[in-house]
């Protein structure tokens, strides 16, 4: 892979980065406002905020795992390992690295490491 290609590729990474670190806080701040709300007047009311609860953890846990995705790429970038498929060692082709900056896997690998249980 070329250096133009690293600093595109390093460049899209920090920026969604940062991104989820501003929706990271800021369905911290809601969680906390939610947990902090006692004006919850009857059961409709406690449904509907135990629902945004569950939806707001989730979109939360979502979000913490990408992050650990574009941690490991940018580690990768700073080892000169970036762009290669932890499974087979091959280059992940470009077209795949732009949807998914972060892939750990080649589009032939990622099919085989679905199909395997967990």
């Amino acid at each position: 892979m070329r250096d133009n290609d690293i600093k595109y590729f390093k460049q899209m990474l920090e920026s969604r980065r940062e991104q989820i670190l501003k929706n990271i806080m800021g369905s911290s701040k809601e969680l906390d406002e939610l947990h902090q709300n006692h004006d919850v007047m009857d059961e409709g009311d406690f449904a509907s905020v135990s629902t945004d609860n569950m939806i707001n953890e989730e979109i939360l846990s979502s979000q913490q795992k990408e992050l650990e995705e574009i941690d490991d790429a940018l580690a990768k970038i700073q080892k000169g390992t970036y762009g290669i498929c932890e499974m087979c060692e091959e280059p992940i082709g470009m077209q795949r690295l732009k949807v998914k900056p972060f892939a750990k896997y080649c589009i032939t690998c990622r099919q085989i490491a679905e199909k395997s249980p967990a």
